[in-house]
This record gives structure tokens, C-alpha cells and sequence, in this order.
């Protein structure tokens, strides 16, 4: 094992990526998708896997990925979609089973990934990425490997997030609608703010930013799993990203043109974004704004069961390094450690 994959603990390896990404990056589609041995496969079975898609990204968006609603995943993965797998059905029909199935292995590893169990979401993406070529989704393979991307910079590994992310852009274009290939640009620009290249990061999240105006101004044939993004997506993570870069004032100006989020649908995002924009505050040395809005993150996120938001919140602690022996200070790492089990 990589010695690098192997501080990272978790069970996360970055190197476990290497051989399935260059797989879909050489030949991201299939040939024929057809199969016969088995139950007959039709469109009920796809619409009952894509409803069971839906409603886990809803539960997880406002639960996190620890709640039952979301974990259920798995369990509709092993014991609805598998079967499914080894049915027979014709080439379009399985072109859509083996994407949707892709969709609900991402998802699966999503949810594996939000609680920090990092080495069951690999498998779950590399699944998923295998899948999506199985049904010739060029697009939802692009999907795929941007989250894989995200997982890798979380993880600490922000040069290889950028190389996936630039890799699923470039083999996606005159693929992907506009509005996939915008949020492969965002995940680049987070990444390259993580390996500390401003530039870089300026360009991504401009293209993103470009790519995204298109897609509005020339609404067409779009995948339900990439509504989320908006503008107000793209503001919130561009203040993550000037944070990541130690510049607060742009990253509360972008904050600024972010809608806000209802906490009731989003809440671990809306948790999580409070924590970046308290750390930001923070950072230009205003401490009262900066308790305020990350005791109103704890509020929202004891809610919900993620690690990766703790993970925000955690960073917001030890931006609070210099004023440690204020009172209020000396509060608010009390109720992190109580309601969050932050360790001060």
C-alpha cells in the first residue's frame, strides 16, 4: 500500500482509483447492454429503482448520510437492483437498469462517504463508475468520477482531485449537458483552492460559473441527479473556496450572492455552510459574527448525522485558536464537544 494512502487512515487509498479511472477515462461506454437468463427486466423494475434513488438523495440531504432512509440504499442496491442485473432485458432496457443502478451505487457511497466510512464509498464509486460505462452514461460517469474527485480532496489528496476532475471534464465534453461538466469545474476549483493555486482556482470557478449561465439560458434534456446545482450552490462552495484560499473578504462578498437554503430540506448543507462562513468571519478578525453563526451551525447539525459536517465545523474550532481564553469562546467548544463530540 501507498504510504501516503496508508496515513490517511480510514480505509481510504487513493491509489485504489488509479485503475478504474483510466479504465472509463480510455473507453467511458460499452458495447451492447442486452442479456437474456432470468426474470424479464421491464420499465416498472426502472421506475421503482430510480424512485428509490429519489427519495434517498431527499433523506440525505436533510438527515445526512447516517440515517436509515438514506443507509436503505444498500439494501435496495443487494437485494432489488442485483437481481435485476442478472434478468434479461434488451439493450435499452438495460442500457437504463445498469445506469440507474450506477445512480444507487453512487449514492450508496455517498451516504458511506458523508459518515466516514471511506473505504466502503471507494468500492461503492468504483462500482458505480463501472456501471454507468456498462450503460454507455457518459455523462453519470462523469458524475461519478467528480464525486470520486471530492472524496480524494477531502481525503487530503487535492493534486489527484484535480487530475480526476480535469480528466472527467475533458472526456465528457460534447457529452455531458452544460450544467454536469459546470459542477465538474466547481469540484476542480475547490481542489485546486485545497492544493493552494488561486489561479487555477479563479479559472475553474469561472468556467463553472460560464457553463452554468448556458445551461440556464438553454435549459434542455438534463438529469434529474444534477438539479442541485444553481447559482446559489455555485456562490456557497466559491466562499468555501476563497476560505480555503485565507480570503475572507471575497469569500464573504461570494457568500453574499448565495440564496438561502431552507434548513428543513437542506439541512447538513445549510449546517456546513454556516461553519464556512463563520470560519471566514474568523479569518478577518471579526470573532462575535464568527460565534454567532457557528453556534447556529451546531444548532442545525446536531440534527444530522454526517461526519463529513463535523468536519466543517471542526475546522471552524481551530480557526478560534487566537481568542481561546475568551468565555464565549470556552462555550461554544463545550457545546461542540457535547452535542458534536468535537474534541477542543
Amino acid at each position: 500500500m501507498n504510504r501516503r494512502d496508508f496515513l490517511t487512515g480510514s480505509g481510504f487509498a487513493v491509489s485504489a482509483f488509479t485503475t478504474p479511472v483510466t479504465r472509463w477515462l480510455v473507453t467511458p461506454a460499452d458495447g451492447s447492454a442486452d442479456h437474456a437468463d432470468g426474470q424479464q427486466v421491464g420499465r416498472a423494475d426502472l421506475d421503482e429503482l430510480r424512485d428509490a434513488a429519489d427519495e434517498a438523495r431527499r433523506w440525505d440531504s436533510k438527515y445526512g448520510g447516517g440515517n436509515w432512509k438514506a443507509n436503505s440504499v444498500t439494501a435496495c442496491l443487494t437485494e432489488r437492483a442485483a437481481p435485476l442485473l442478472r434478468g434479461s432485458f434488451s439493450d435499452a432496457v438495460g442500457r437504463e437498469l445498469f445506469s440507474v443502478t450506477a445512480e444507487l451505487s453512487r449514492l450508496a457511497g455517498w451516504t458511506a462517504f458523508d459518515v466516514g466510512q471511506h473505504d466502503a464509498a471507494q468500492r461503492h464509486f468504483i462500482q458505480a463508475l463501472r456501471l454507468a460505462r456498462a450503460g454507455r452514461d457518459v455523462q453519470l460517469g462523469c458524475y461519478v468520477l467528480t464525486t470520486m474527485a471530492m472524496q480524494s480532496l477531502l481525503r487530503g489528496f487535492a493534486s489527484e482531485a484535480v487530475d480526476m476532475a480535469q480528466g472527467a471534464f475533458e472526456r465528457a465534453k460534447g457529452h455531458a449537458a452544460p450544467r454536469v461538466l459546470a459542477f465538474t469545474k466547481l469540484i476542480e476549483a475547490r481542489a485546486q483552492a485545497r492544493a493552494n493555486d488561486p489561479k487555477a482556482a479563479s479559472r475553474a470557478l469561472a468556467a463553472s460559473e460560464t457553463l452554468l449561465g448556458l445551461a440556464d439560458a438553454r435549459p434542455g434534456d438534463e438529469p434529474g441527479w444534477i438539479d442541485f446545482y444553481h447559482h446559489a450552490r455555485l456562490s456557497a462552495d466559491a466562499a468555501e473556496v476563497l476560505r480555503d484560499l485565507k480570503n475572507p473578504k471575497a469569500a464573504l462578498a461570494w457568500n453574499q450572492q448565495a440564496a438561502a437554503m431552507p434548513s428543513g430540506v437542506f439541512t447538513r448543507s445549510v449546517g456546513m455552510r454556516l461553519a464556512i462562513v463563520g470560519t471566514a468571519h474568523l479569518q478577518a478578525r471579526d470573532l462575535d459574527q464568527g460565534l454567532d453563526l457557528g453556534n447556529r451551525s451546531v444548532d442545525i447539525l446536531a440534527r444530522v448525522q454526517s461526519s463529513r459536517a463535523k468536519d466543517y465545523v471542526r475546522e471552524f474550532t481551530d480557526a478560534l485558536a487566537p481568542w481561546r481564553r475568551e468565555p464565549a469562546v470556552r462555550d461554544f467548544l463545550h457545546r461542540a464537544r457535547t452535542e458534536l463530540s468535537i474534541a477542543a
